[in-house]
């Protein structure tokens, strides 16, 4: 073998050649031993280009041109990690709108305009000349004002037997009555439920999150009760907003210190003096505003509802040594006369015009109870209650719904149920919107399970509020008594529902001058007692009366003693007949003028 060096490629001659004129550069003027690369013995290797077997063809060099030879390129070495990556991804919530930022609250806002809308026109589709309640308070509303404003006499002691101070609601209603009509009067009752909505949407929000919030509000707004009071020139609408009111001011102070509850006191107190009745749900709010204390208060949270409740009762008797004495507590309320209807027939009702929103809330608070966390109670640090504490959220607001029922289940009677089952749903709402919010799930996992809920509960409350809001039409009878019968402020008239004509010919009759048909004490002319329905019947035979108006539907007892005392009468004769249609079926005015 051939010890000679090997020769690198012709076309590199010129490259080799400078290189050993340079490394004969570094010998001479460093010296052998201070410039190590290359060493004296090293001798160029043998160069010869390489290729990859597996790489394109390329073209053929020109001459002249350096060819690099190539190799695996070494790996670079990893950078080292930081230990702090210099932030903290946020915590994902399970509830889709759990955080309300901004844009959640516009659209949170956004969509609960439109269930107001929607609520607005449920109620206003409803159309009635004015019910025997409505012609009751406004009618008392106005003497009420001139007494207050010009000292006039009131016709009768109207605070001995109003289910509500005559001097709150009734005067409201009058003032607005005198500018604006009976349609003016009903629109105030709308703003009343539209404003409740509203703070029940906000107490919800408040308590657990945007969703079960726009699922209270929506469930709420359909309600029968909710659609009928929207409609309804009675003080039930005005008691439940300050209901809504005193409820919002309770949880709004949820974590201020425990006197700041006191500003739930006034609208509470006012609440009860509007209607008696809303003293049934006072309680309620008491036991709130110990529920929704912030839970590292402990005993204090007591305090809560000792300052609520002490600030209650003092408002409540300030207004009653100052208003006088009040036989309508009594007489409505605390002592209402028992009536004939049974046990099972409220409880059918009762679970038809608020079983739905009831079985939400239910869900709503099981499951509460059950998994405290689903994007609810937004409390400190993002902890949630203790599960007796979620317990009795849910026992306090859910178990409300159940007052109203068991209240009049207790009195054997159904008057007026249909409006007061929506004072216990106002509560129990915010548990149905979460038992709503639960339905659906994370994430909206199961929406047509929410839009199932709230189409159920539009259609009942449209079919129930259309079947409640049906009263007889009685413009055509209001006409006839002022332009052909000629009421005046002489005579004395018989009026089945007497309020109604009072109220719309109190222009030129009296309030007096109207008997109506439940009750009458009367001396006849054969010089007997006469009570009952025999006091009718004896007054007819008399010729008391110098206009009767009856349609038997109210009082049918009644009726049928006025009819015994028409039989073969010479007083009087049937001047007019004006039918009506209502949910009950048909019927008709009767009216009969004395010869």
């Amino acid at each position: 073998m051939s010890s000679r060096q090997p020769q690198p490629p012709q076309e590199h001659q010129q490259q080799y050649q400078q290189y050993q004129e340079y490394q004969e550069y570094q010998q001479e003027s460093y010296g052998q031993d201070s410039y190590a690369w290359p060493p004296q013995q090293q001798t160029y290797p043998p160069y010869y280009e390489t290729y990859d077997p597996y790489a394109e063809p390329s073209a053929p060099s020109s001459p002249g041109t350096p060819v690099r030879a190539t190799g695996p390129e070494p790996e670079p070495e990893p950078e080292p990690e930081p230990d702090d990556p210099g932030y903290t991804l946020p915590a994902v919530p399970e509830s889709s709108w759990a955080v309300d930022n901004r844009r959640g609250k516009l659209l949170g806002r956004g969509v609960l305009g439109c269930l107001l809308l929607v609520q607005a026109g449920l109620s206003l589709r409803l159309r009635g000349t004015a019910f025997q309640d409505e012609a009751l308070y406004i009618a008392s509303g106005h003497y009420e004002l001139n007494n207050l404003l010009h000292g006039t006499k009131l016709p009768v002691d109207f605070a001995g037997y109003f289910s509500g101070h005559p001097k709150l609601y009734p005067v409201l209603a009058a003032a607005v009555d005198s500018y604006f009509g009976l349609t003016g009067v009903r629109v105030l009752s709308l703003l009343f439920m539209l404003a409740a909505t509203g703070l029940l949407y906000a107490v919800t929000r408040r308590l657990f999150n945007l969703r079960a919030a726009l699922g209270a509000a929506a469930l709420f707004s359909v309600l029968q009760s909710t659609t009928v009071l929207g409609n309804f020139a009675t003080y039930d609408a005005a008691a439940i907003f300050l209901l809504a009111l005193s409820m919002y001011a309770v949880v709004r102070t949820d974590r201020m210190r425990s006197a700041a509850v006191l500003l739930a006191a006034p609208p509470a107190a006012l609440a009860f003096a509007v209607k008696y009745a809303s003293g049934l749900y006072l309680p309620t709010l008491v036991l709130l505003a110990v529920v929704t204390a912030h839970r590292h208060r402990g005993v204090k949270t007591l305090g809560r509802g000792v300052f609520l409740g002490a600030g209650i009762g003092a408002l409540l008797g300030a207004g009653y040594v100052l208003s006088g004495p009040l036989g309508g507590i009594s007489s409505t309320t605390t002592n209402r006369a028992q009536g004939a209807d049974s046990a099972m027939k409220l409880l059918e009702h009762s679970a038809e015009w608020g079983g739905l929103v009831f079985l939400a809330a239910l869900v709503g608070s099981v499951a509460y109870a059950l998994r405290g966390r689903m994007g609810e109670m937004p409390w400190i640090e993002g902890e949630t209650a203790g599960r007796v504490r979620r317990a009795g959220l849910g026992v306090v607001l859910t178990g409300t719904a159940l007052l109203a029922p068991a209240y009049q289940i207790h009195l054997h009677t159904e008057v007026s149920l249909y409006k007061h089952v929506g004072f216990g749903l106002l509560f129990a709402a915010p548990m149905a919107g979460l038992g709503m919010a639960r339905l659906v799930g994370p994430h909206f996992r199961h929406p047509q399970l929410g839009i199932m809920v709230y189409v159920l509960a539009l259609v009942f409350g449209m079919v129930q509020a259309q079947k409640a809001y049906s009263f007889p039409d009685s413009s055509p009878m209001v006409a006839y008594l002022r332009t052909v019968a000629h009421v005046d402020k002489k005579g004395f008239y018989l009026a089945e529902e007497q309020e109604v004509p009072a109220y719309y010919l109190r222009d030129v009759t009296g309030w007096n001058q109207w008997q109506n048909t439940y009750f009458m004490d009367y001396r006849g002319k054969d010089g007997k007692q006469h009570t009952g329905p025999d006091a009718f019947e004896q007054a007819v035979r008399d010729g008391r009366f110098d206009v009767i108006v009856m349609h038997g539907s109210v009082t049918p007892a009644t009726y049928e003693a006025v009819k015994k005392g028409l039989k073969g009468n010479t007083h009087y004769r049937l001047a007019a007949v004006f039918p009506f249609t209502t949910s009950s079926g048909q019927n008709a005015y009767r009216i009969w003028v004395k010869r």
